[in-house]
């Protein structure tokens, strides 16, 4: 594992929810992990925790109904402050849904870094078929003792992919570490291109490929994400980029 000689704190963390809307779901299993301290709890959710939730998690009504509310526990205010401070990062694999959740609780971090949408830009010849950090984890041959779909789990496999997120941009781009760091905090700050789809009637074409033969499809896809755009931004802002429709 590389070792974080950085002047900010680099916290991994994940959370695990009631659903995947983030207007309307909420934490109920959340784990971090620095370079010195790892922690994960359960909370109990202000909706309860639906079968569906429940087949992917494991996590049921009955292991957090004596769980406080995840603002009301003991250790709310020191992870709110931890993520907060201004020298702190967070990283999470597709951030924006995480941030979302946490953000309801009135936790705002001041920098993150997402490494679906770095691993994402390193992908520059769209060899990757998905990103989704499970996927990564057996594609990359990223070998570590997790539980899939256990916020402290995904947290390990999340720390282990990171490392090699940053050795490559450090590699590739001639940067120290710092500089790389800094360099992910930008790529994750901003909406990044969808390269393939990988499903629908287009499944394994690029959306370049698509935007030249049958624009229809990206009009009507692009209506249909702006209708529900929750955790949609980077197909939005892929979809309106061939389109010519960015402002």
């Amino acid at each position: 594992m590389i070792e974080y000689q950085y002047m900010r704190k680099v916290i991994f963390f994940d959370t695990e929810t009631t659903g995947n809307e983030p207007k309307k779901d909420f934490v109920c299993q959340l784990a971090y992990k620095t370079s010195d301290q790892t922690f994960c709890e359960l909370y109990k959710p202000l909706i309860p925790i639906p079968p569906e939730a429940s087949a992917i998690t494991h996590i049921t009504n009955k292991m957090v109904a004596d769980k406080p509310l995840f603002k009301e526990s003991d250790n709310y205010e020191i992870i709110k402050s931890l993520f907060e401070n201004p020298n702190s990062v967070v990283v999470a694999h597709n951030a924006k849904f995480d941030l979302a959740i946490i953000d309801k609780e009135g936790i705002k971090p001041a920098n993150f870094i997402c490494t679906l949408r770095v691993a994402r830009y390193l992908d520059k010849e769209n060899i990757i078929p998905q990103y989704k950090l499970q996927y990564l984890r057996y594609y990359l041959d990223i070998e570590i003792e997790a539980e899939a779909h256990d916020a402290l789990g995904d947290v390990l496999v999340l720390e282990k992919l990171y490392d090699r997120l940053l050795a490559k941009i450090i590699k590739e781009d001639n940067l120290s570490q710092d500089e790389a760091i800094e360099k992910m905090i930008d790529i994750s700050s901003h909406p990044s291109l969808m390269n393939i789809f990988n499903f629908g009637k287009y499944n394994g074409k690029t959306v370049e490929e698509v935007a030249n033969t049958d624009r229809g499809y990206l009009e009507w896809m692009l209506a249909q994400k702006e209708q529900n755009p929750d955790n949609e931004e980077d197909w939005i802002y892929t979809l309106r980029h061939y389109l010519g429709k960015l402002i």
